[in-house]
């Protein structure tokens, strides 16, 4: 069966995260077994909301209006080069996944970050500015599906309450949890996903910790 333009356009540029260079520096505070926290510095990211049941669509709807965008869909007519992760926010609500809702982001390079052109209005995406900010972060193998995303996340919750980090979720964020994606979707073998939730070092022992490691 013939794959769809969209589908194809997805799986091209998805491919291009291979050989990607830059991604949001972060510094890895605190280090257990199955998770991690990490202090991300603040970035700049371009956001496209999508309205859906299912994670899986709604990632390739949102990636596929910001691969126009990077591609040279603003004002600017600019291209810009691909990062990685790409990350799908799942705002919380009603449905088998928790959400009807997502946020589908692109992180933008460095000669970007203070001035992003604007996208064409008809592409319906957002400049995201996030502060620096501790994350809580959880890797997994194989191909993030609508049939696994949320057990993950459950995981997560589960190393976070055994912690010195639990109850510490932050009521702040505008999402439940994030699905960050690194790897082409023709890579079937040491595929590298991540469950990021956003907690609050105020509520814990965390800034307490030294640097692990910087990225």
């Amino acid at each position: 069966m013939m794959k769809s333009p969209m589908v194809m356009v997805l799986v091209a540029a998805m491919l291009t995260c291979l050989e990607a260079i830059e991604s949001p520096q972060y510094t890895v505070v605190h280090s257990e077994s199955d998770f991690e926290i990490r202090k991300y510095r603040d970035g700049a990211w371009m956001s496209a909301p999508v309205k859906d049941i299912s994670f899986e669509k709604a990632t390739r709807n949102g990636f596929h209006r910001l691969f126009q965008y990077i591609q040279g869909a603003n004002l600017n007519s600019s291209r810009i080069a691909m990062t990685a992760p790409v990350l799908t926010s799942i705002v919380p609500g009603a449905g088998p996944l928790h959400s009807s809702a997502y946020f589908v982001r692109f992180f933008l390079p460095v000669k970007f970050q203070a001035s992003p052109p604007t996208p064409l209005p008809e592409l319906n995406l957002k400049p995201y500015r996030w502060d620096s900010r501790y994350i809580a972060v959880r890797k997994f193998s194989g191909f993030a599906r609508d049939s696994n995303i949320v057990q993950e996340a459950q995981k997560l919750a589960t190393s976070l309450s055994r912690s010195p980090w639990a109850n510490c979720t932050s009521e702040e964020s505008s999402s439940a949890y994030s699905i960050a994606q690194y790897n082409s979707p023709f890579k079937f073998i040491g595929r590298v996903n991540e469950v990021w939730v956003d907690v609050n070092a105020s509520r814990s022992d965390g800034d307490k910790y030294s640097e692990v490691a910087t990225y």
